[in-house]
């Protein structure tokens, strides 16, 4: 049968064939609108696709086969895609995923006999301070109850689709600031409209911009943010000023920023809240950027799921180049700047700059090994930056206010605020904007309102499912990037998972594990073996099968990881297991002494949904 293709979607493919200076880069995106119109990527797709962008077969095939967005057969007309990563784990999930199958009744990935529903078992969403939480199709519903899910069901049923819940929205509207915020990119946070670019420039919108076109040299722009001492907000807290300083001047080649969006840490969901609430001060922290290393072109990587956000990316986009702070020669500065989203297609991997440098080239997101590193020899070869929403996000407010101002809200070496992603079994999950250094403690008792039901902290994860836990006698950390690692672990990506008394560490262990295993993209062997025997001990162990050789096994495994790979996606895997095995090893011992989680009795206390 001929491939039909819808003339709206014909002018969407050559619209995303005229963003990129190569065309392969538009594959992904490609691949993913088709499969939203025809409802998977069928073969005639793959033979057009392929024809269309002058590659062979096999090069399209590679692709579909690694994001795992991409699907081969059709889904039902609602696709139900329930997280059961850490977060969600804590408050629920795999209970909404018993209840998902049991409605459906047939296999994961496969359409009910009516055609209507599909679901399967996701990682991480970027709703984690709404778990328990699902995706239908593209939209989002969270903190999600076996009442509310049976409601949304009978709806979807009947073919009405309710509104979305989307918790970070509607949290972040109503909730009280408390006495220790401190707004800065998200002071806009909850204003009427606050996406919209009127909006933005009745609050101090573009004026850093304007500042820094008519007022600053790129090497006082630049001086300034290293003033600041802001440090990279997507992880590994590099200074975001140095980072820029590599880019080579003397260059014929063109240069590129990239906005890194691919928000796919378990725990994390900021990135999320930031551009869907304040998509200007995101781009106008890339032009910023982009005038310092003299780059005319920039991209928004955005992950795959994030579908909705990015439509508001783009509209946002469009009234930056109507008003002139996007384009040519602009507000008359002689500087010329382009910018454009892309979307990914499910792979946490691309959140490594390398990766999602390879992905947006339109390959498989793999790993590159350095030297040389992005800021020489980066997409297409050329030198290019690339920072996290968050960091870029603050960039315009420290030009505006300066960088002595940003740094002095922080702690030393540690500028400027932090987003924060509480989630886990506190009373009131969210994201807060809070000092860098804020102590941990008073993040959980005072900002978060303390444990649920009343019940003993037992562990926190500081910063994302990569990360060394810490234990209940360590809540007094600083939570700033030295602080947290003079403690043996590291802020990440600022999201904080609470674990209380009646958590089994052996199972949230196991779920991690899960996730790394599925998530390796297999360049490398210590990860691609490593990950998946983790997983395997770790199954086996949690579901009493356990041997006394396996506790030194784990350890041993994840020991023969560290620092042994391309990316640190295996360390990623590693550390929090050696963690949980040292900090933990009782409940490990418990687990082999009694043959079954000793928790197991009290799973609905461990993960009730509120």
């Amino acid at each position: 049968m001929a491939l039909q293709l819808s003339p709206e979607l014909r002018k969407k493919f050559e619209s995303l064939k005229q963003r990129y200076p190569r065309q392969r880069s538009a594959l992904i995106p490609m691949l993913l609108f088709a499969q939203d119109e025809l409802g998977c990527v069928p073969d005639q797709l793959v033979d057009y696709l392929a024809d269309d962008l002058d590659l062979r077969r096999m090069e399209v095939e590679e692709v579909i086969s690694y994001y795992s967005m991409l699907r081969r057969r059709p889904a039902g007309r609602y696709h139900l895609q329930v997280c059961t990563n850490v977060s969600c784990l804590l408050r629920g999930g795999k209970q909404i995923l018993d209840q998902v199958q049991r409605h459906c009744g047939v296999p994961p990935k496969t359409a009910t006999d009516d055609g209507l529903f599909s679901y399967e078992e996701v990682e991480c969403i970027g709703a984690c301070t709404g778990a328990p939480a699902m995706q239908v199709n593209y939209d989002y519903y969270e903190n999600l109850t076996p009442q509310s899910l049976n409601e949304l069901l009978d709806q979807l049923q009947l073919g009405n689709t309710p509104s979305p819940t989307r918790q970070t929205t509607d949290f972040l509207k109503q909730q009280k600031p408390h006495s220790a915020e401190v707004r800065v990119v998200g002071r806009r946070f909850g204003l009427r409209n606050s996406a919209a670019l009127t909006t933005y420039l009745k609050h101090d919108g573009y004026q850093g911009l304007e500042k820094a076109l008519k007022e600053m040299t790129p090497e006082q722009i630049l001086e300034e943010v290293k003033r600041s001492n802001l440090r990279g907000r997507g992880g590994a807290g590099f200074p975001a000023g140095m980072k820029w300083g590599f880019v080579p001047k003397d260059t014929d080649k063109p240069k590129y920023i990239i906005a890194n969006a691919d928000e796919s840490e378990p725990g994390t969901c900021k990135d999320r809240a930031l551009m869907e609430h304040d998509p200007h001060q995101l781009i106008e922290g890339l032009v910023i950027a982009a005038r310092v290393v003299n780059a005319h072109q920039g991209y928004i990587y955005i992950r795959g799921e994030y579908r909705y956000v990015m439509e508001i990316l783009d509209r946002a986009i469009a009234e930056a180049y109507e008003r002139n702070y996007l384009g040519k020669n602009i507000l008359g500065s002689g500087f010329d700047f382009d910018l454009c989203t892309h979307t990914g297609a499910g792979a946490y991997e691309c959140g490594e700059e390398s990766a999602l440098m390879e992905s947006l080239e339109g390959k498989r997101g793999y790993p590159r090994i350095r030297p040389p590193f992005p800021a020489v020899v980066g997409l297409y070869g050329c030198p290019t930056v690339i920072n996290n929403v968050e960091t870029l996000s603050s960039v315009p407010a420290i030009i505006l206010k300066g960088g002595e101002w940003y740094a002095d809200l922080g702690s030393e070496r540690n500028g400027g605020t932090r987003l924060f992603c509480i989630s886990g079994h506190v009373n009131r999950p969210g994201l807060y904007e809070l000092p860098m250094g804020f102590p941990l403690r008073r993040m959980i008792e005072e900002v978060a309102g303390g444990m649920r039901d009343g019940k003993k902290c037992k562990a926190v994860i500081p910063g994302g499912s990569s990360v060394p836990v810490l234990t209940a006698d360590q809540l007094d950390t600083p939570m700033d990037f030295d602080s947290v690692a003079k403690a043996g672990s590291m802020l990440g990506s600022g999201a904080v998972i609470v674990m209380d008394e009646d958590t089994c560490m052996v199972e949230v262990a196991q779920r991690i594990a899960q996730f790394y295993a599925h998530e390796s993209c297999g360049w490398c062997i210590p990860c691609r073996e490593g990950t998946a025997w983790l997983r395997k001990v770790l199954d086996r162990f949690h579901s009493g099968g356990g041997r006394t050789q396996d506790i030194p096994l784990l350890k041993e495994l994840a020991q023969n990881m560290l620092g042994k790979t391309f990316c640190p996606l295996g360390d990623a895997a590693a550390m929090p297991i050696i963690s949980f095995v040292d900090k933990f090893r009782h409940e490990f011992e418990e687990h082999l002494r009694t043959g079954e989680c000793p928790f197991s009795r009290d799973a609905a206390a461990v993960a009730t949904p509120l």
